[in-house]
């Protein structure tokens, strides 16, 4: 059962970490009411969602 919830996680934050990289890349406009999300800001969740995708993969096998 860890190893299914690990691949699922991981697939889960690989899927919002490339979602990220695509913003940034074709530089998408974020509007939240009247807050306007910068672009680094998507770098930075690239990262994070990133990371969690290799660590969830990796701990995955134990």
């Amino acid at each position: 059962m860890q190893s299914k919830y690990a691949i699922v996680s991981g697939t889960v934050f690989a899927v919002v970490a490339v979602v990220q990289a695509v913003r940034v890349i074709n530089q998408w406009p974020v509007q939240i009411g009247a807050f306007a999300v910068p672009l680094w800001f998507s770098w930075v969740a690239f990262l994070v969602a990133g990371g969690l995708c290799v660590w969830a993969f990796r701990s995955g096998g134990r």
